[in-house]
């Protein structure tokens, strides 16, 4: 009798504490949300990617290793790119680096980028919860060079996930950029 009163104990808490989280979950902000989903995709990657018009820079299929981290305890995601084979050398090639973090009900981006400015973007996660988009608020910086403008994030799976950036060259011509990434084992 005793041991079942213990099992009974055991069980009650075990309820209540699954509703507590069920419940928590339940009222994160969509933006928690997005940076939860965001969060799944630390790691290193490596992809393909595809450019829109091409560029003479950068050819169609060129790998692009991407490295997901999170850093601050968890309040901020590092995201930096560059071409695979190049030198560690970001004095010399392009090696973006995109910070994600939260401001109050908001997911933000700032990247950080080789034209020599900041563009911000905030982002969304979508009703179906893979897909988290990201949309310009702002830049700092000149943009003579133009400026990145969009960026979506979509979650296939744990190992592969894919990235469109959309780059406003001068003129307000868009440049899409699609990387279809595998995490790198």
């Amino acid at each position: 009798m005793k041991s079942l009163r213990r099992m009974l104990s055991v069980l009650v808490f075990v309820s209540l504490s699954t509703l507590a989280f069920a419940q928590s979950d339940a009222q994160k902000s969509d933006a928690q949300k997005s940076f939860d989903k965001l969060k799944t995709l630390a790691g290193s990657w490596e992809g393909p990617v595809t450019v829109v018009p091409p560029q003479h820079e950068m050819g169609d299929g060129t790998l692009t290793q991407v490295s997901l981290r999170v850093t601050s305890r968890g309040n901020a995601m590092v995201h930096e790119m560059k071409e695979a084979g190049t030198p560690d050398d970001p004095a010399k090639y392009d090696h973006p680096v995109t910070m994600f973090y939260l401001d109050g009900d908001r997911l933000l981006l700032t990247h950080y980028c080789d034209a020599g400015n900041r563009p911000r973007m905030a982002g969304k996660v979508s009703a179906d919860g893979k897909t988290v988009e990201f949309d310009f608020l702002d830049v700092a910086g000149g943009t003579q060079y133009g400026h990145m403008h969009h960026a979506v994030f979509t979650v296939v799976d744990p190992n592969h996930h894919i990235e469109d950036w959309t780059y406003m060259t001068p003129g307000d011509k868009p440049v899409h950029a699609h990387m279809d990434l595998q995490r790198k084992k």
